[in-house]
């Protein structure tokens, strides 16, 4: 496909995603009625569609309209892309520019965030807001993970070198491996089969090299999801190693996951959870705005409103309870989320701590894009 062929495509996927589609079945409905485009088109236009989705107020105001036409005008000009070479009305292309859609100046006061984050962004980024709300206008790196349990990230680094997969040492992480080519090799690779990496952001690693983790202990990821905090503890320290999450089939591929990396895990149900208890430490990913990871996920923050955040700030609440009583005497409850918000963050833990006096807050860090991770939050807080 031609360059300009590929921006109609994103055009027609954009108009579905408009309407209502989520954005990857838009993708992949598109893929399947376009058999004659390569695996280079499709990741193109991919490219093109979250470029748009995370810079969907800007593209809108360049490009006049909430449409995929107006967001590709929008984008493209952006990217100081020359408009009359695509917009050619050749075939295949989109059709030639009218007047009326000639780009517009970008207003100064567009920060591609939804309405209701910017005072909780505020309060907890100060001076960095506006450089963050940069950042999240462009593509996350790709972070791998080097599995201690079976390598060291030096060695890792040759291995992926020999499939192809080129990095660099992430500078506040003793784990993570910055990709800077060959990122779609990656799950071919021999390294990531035999579980010497794992796909995961360099905040969580940080996070996790910070807790106080020893051989022996019982360890309980309780909203673990896809379970990759519970493989990057279980690559520290020889332990048990138990996983939670109301959404069972979230879990469905940590016990392969957890075999590829040579860890030992049960994964608990909430009912089975009073019988396994208590824990050394109990780590709580709790669901959240995502307002951290939104270059991962810019289709998430268009998609929560100022109503959904306050359901969402009721449920990390009850969460952080729920595992805080799992916990024994003298143990550790880690509460995390991928929010630079306060009221997901610190807010949650100064409400919980002044409920609960006998819990004492160790240690708590906000990270942000600027400093090579996504945005993330952790509380390590100690039983007493």
């Amino acid at each position: 496909m031609r360059p300009a062929a590929r921006v109609q495509a994103a055009i027609e996927i954009l108009d579905e995603i408009v309407a209502g589609a989520p954005a990857e079945r838009a993708l992949t409905g598109w893929a399947r009625r376009s058999r004659f485009a390569g695996s280079k088109d499709r990741a193109a236009i991919r490219d093109h569609v979250y470029d748009v989705l995370r810079q969907r107020q800007s593209c809108a105001a360049v490009g006049g309209a909430l449409s995929g036409r107006a967001f590709m005008v929008g984008l493209l000009s952006l990217q100081d892309v020359d408009l009359e070479g695509v917009f050619t009305g050749d075939p295949y292309a989109p059709g030639a520019l009218s007047p009326d859609e000639m780009p517009r100046a970008l207003p100064q006061d567009v920060f591609d965030l939804p309405s209701w984050s910017h005072a909780e962004l505020r309060r907890t980024l100060g001076d960095e807001f506006e450089p963050v709300a940069a950042a999240l206008r462009d593509r996350a790196p790709t972070i791998l993970r080097a599995n201690l349990r079976k390598t060291t990230r030096d060695a890792v680094r040759q291995t992926l070198e020999l499939d192809g997969i080129a990095t660099e040492p992430h500078p506040h992480s003793a784990t993570a491996l910055i990709v800077t080519e060959g990122a779609r090799k990656i799950a071919q690779s021999d390294a990531y089969k035999s579980g010497l990496v794992e796909l995961q952001d360099a905040s969580s690693q940080a996070a996790i090299e910070a807790l106080p983790l020893k051989d022996g202990m019982r360890v309980l990821d309780y909203c673990a999801g896809g379970g990759g905090k519970l493989l990057a503890m279980a690559g520290r320290i020889e332990g048990q190693f138990f996983a939670h999450d109301a959404h069972v089939q979230r879990l469905k591929d940590l016990p392969e996951r957890a075999k590829r990396a040579g860890v030992s895990a049960k994964i608990l149900t909430t009912q089975e959870l009073p019988g396994h208890a208590p824990f050394d430490l109990v780590f709580c990913d709790v669901p959240c705005s995502g307002s951290g990871s939104w270059r991962r996920d810019p289709e998430g923050k268009w998609r929560m409103n100022a109503q959904g955040f306050q359901e969402l700030l009721a449920l990390q609440n009850n969460i952080l309870t729920e595992a805080a009583a799992l916990v024994a005497p003298q143990g550790h409850v880690i509460y995390a989320t991928c929010s630079m918000c306060h009221s997901e963050n610190a807010g949650q833990i100064e409400q919980f701590t002044q409920l609960n006096p006998h819990w004492q807050v160790v240690a708590q860090q906000q990270l942000t894009p600027l400093q090579g991770f996504d945005g993330f939050y952790y509380a390590h807080m100690m039983r007493i």
